[in-house]
C-alpha cells in the first residue's frame, strides 16, 4: 500500500507518516525497486497503534521509547509494560479530570434555560 493510500486509511497525511518513519516510531517501511514506500499490515497496524496513543495523548518521545524497547526483544517486556502502565495511570488521570469538568458542567446546564429566562425577566 502506497503511503497515500496508507494516509487516507487512517485519516493521516504523508507527511505525518513520514514524520513517525523518521521519529523510529515505524519499522523501516519496504521500497519497491523505484523507491515507493510499500505498507504491509504489519506497518498498517503500527500506524493504527501510533494513532490510537497520539490520540490519547501520549507523547512521540514515549512512543519512541516503547517502539526502541519493542526493537530489542523480549527482555525489554518488563520496562515496555512498566511503560504501558505508567501512561495508563496518567490516562485514567485525564479521564477523571474530564468527567469531573463534566459532571460540573451538567449541574450547570440542569435547568438552565429556567434560570436564564429569569434572570432576563428580572433586567426587564
Amino acid at each position: 500500500m502506497t503511503i497515500a493510500e496508507t494516509a487516507r486509511r487512517y485519516g493521516l497525511t504523508p507527511d505525518t507518516l513520514r514524520y513517525y518513519e523518521r521519529m523510529g516510531l515505524l519499522p523501516e517501511v519496504r521500497r519497491t525497486s523505484r523507491g515507493i514506500r510499500d505498507y504491509t499490515e504489519e506497518d498498517c497496524r503500527w500506524v493504527e497503534y501510533i494513532k490510537y496513543m497520539r490520540a490519547a495523548g501520549i507523547s512521540v518521545e514515549t512512543l519512541t521509547e516503547y517502539v526502541r524497547l519493542f526493537r530489542m526483544g523480549a527482555q525489554t517486556i518488563p520496562a515496555r509494560k512498566k511503560l504501558l502502565l505508567e501512561q495508563r495511570e496518567q490516562i485514567a488521570a485525564k479521564i477523571d479530570a474530564l468527567n469531573a469538568a463534566l459532571t460540573k458542567l451538567d449541574w450547570k446546564l440542569d435547568g438552565y434555560e429556567e434560570r436564564m429566562l429569569q434572570c432576563e425577566k428580572n433586567l426587564k
